[in-house]
């Protein structure tokens, strides 16, 4: 077999591979952003406040932050798609407990757990793509992969807008059903890495040696500049996506289905913003991300000063609003590669994910808090836009820092191999 044919059938599963990964992740958010649409029945079945429910919330998003940080380095280690099939199977089957519960605290304890086991998928996914991605090809994946998430946000919100008017439990019976199937396909058919072929490199940091991982990330202060403004963008991201269908369920039903183009605008944003890096800046991704945030503070800052009554204008500035709002993450990923290097995929992704769940959980209250106090759930959009300007500024931090090139931090393992 030549050359050129042997490029062919690798370039042909790299894709099949990407595919996979992103059909199995399609379904993984009807495992979490059902709660929010559940909320209000939850509420009165279980006698509780709105602010207990935002707890149970809360607990989930630090379950997820929390697990990342583990997950994302045992992801290096592990093989990604048993991470991945059991997170899955494991939040299906969190859902479907919580569905047959009557127990605030029960539920909340479930819900947390299930946190834990949703974050067993991302790195694990960003592990699979980087190992048979190259890196002049990465923006592309990392934007295909993170629309997949995108659009499993629309599948949930469809899900949830035709179950909400029926009980509660059925949002956490009847989509984990597609997930966890998803999850099973995807184990049958899905490959870790290419088991031959030299153009896309797959170092894994030597077994055991744990702590290294955490020291190189830890120690990259372009890194953790990346890690503070992807918080911000996690919390800007989730303002939008936990208030949005409060805001227009305060409307009318008719209302509702312009929440649906939130994560439209979202899956569209990712995919374009992997492209926009790659092509328009030249795999730029700090002026792609600084450039998407700022056009979200434009955005949602348009949504608050000027409120609008003709659902299509509506419709679109919100639309824009998830895409500005989300596509910029598309680009955050392939940046755990390039700053830390190949072997560190995992860790570097579970990281900056930590610190985006811990942003978007410290977020929620935060809002909830806005909106008690004004009386206007329209103050979501106006905290948006200053979450969105700081996230912007911040990734423009990393210009100001100098550190040692990606491709080091491979390097600093082997030598510090052949030292021992």
């Amino acid at each position: 077999m030549n050359n050129t044919t042997s490029e062919q059938l690798h370039n042909r599963q790299r894709w099949k591979m990407l595919l996979l990964t992103m059909f199995c992740y399609l379904f993984f958010y009807t495992g979490r952003h059902n709660f929010g649409w559940a909320a209000k029945e939850l509420s009165q079945a279980l006698n509780v406040s709105y602010e207990k429910i935002g707890w149970v919330s809360f607990a989930m998003l630090i379950g997820y932050a929390m697990g990342q940080l583990i997950n994302g380095n045992l992801a290096d280690r592990w093989s990604p798609k048993h991470m991945i099939t059991a997170g899955g199977l494991l939040s299906a089957t969190a859902n479907i407990l919580i569905s047959f519960s009557d127990s605030f605290t029960m539920i909340l304890v479930l819900w947390t757990f299930n946190g834990y086991f949703q974050s067993m998928a991302w790195a694990s996914g960003s592990r699979i793509i980087a190992n048979w991605w190259p890196p002049q090809r990465r923006g592309l994946a990392y934007g295909m992969y993170t629309m997949a998430a995108g659009t499993s946000s629309i599948i949930t919100y469809l899900f949830s807008i035709l179950l909400v008017q029926d009980s509660w439990r059925n949002l956490f019976r009847i989509p984990v059903l597609f997930m966890a199937g998803a999850c099973l396909l995807f184990f049958l058919l899905v490959k870790n890495k290419p088991e031959h072929h030299t153009h896309t490199a797959t170092a894994k940091p030597a077994k055991g040696d744990w702590k290294q991982s955490y020291r190189v990330a830890l120690a990259n202060k372009r890194f953790l500049i990346v890690c503070l403004s992807i918080g911000f963008q996690s919390m800007a991201r989730y303002g939008l996506v936990f208030w949005i269908p409060l805001y227009f369920l305060s409307k009318s039903n008719t209302d509702v289905w312009i929440s649906l183009l939130l994560p439209i605008g979202m899956a569209t944003g990712a995919i374009s913003f992997g492209y926009i890096s790659d092509r328009l800046f030249r795999s730029d991704r700090i002026r792609s991300i600084a450039l998407g945030m700022s056009l979200c503070a434009a955005v949602s800052l348009v949504l608050y000063l000027f409120p609008m009554h003709q659902p299509f204008l509506i419709g679109g500035f919100v639309f824009m609003a998830g895409f500005f709002a989300y596509g910029p993450q598309a680009n955050f990923w392939p940046l755990s590669p390039e700053l830390l290097g190949q072997a560190y995929v995992g860790t570097g992704t579970g990281i900056m994910n930590m610190c985006a769940y811990f942003f978007a959980a410290l977020g929620e209250p935060l809002m909830g808090k806005l909106i008690d106090h004004t009386g206007n759930k329209g103050i979501i959009f106006l905290t948006v836009a200053i979450i969105a300007v700081l996230s912007a500024v911040t990734i423009l931090l990393t210009r100001l820092i100098k550190t040692t090139p990606a491709t080091e931090a491979p390097i600093i393992q082997t030598l510090e191999t052949i030292n021992t």
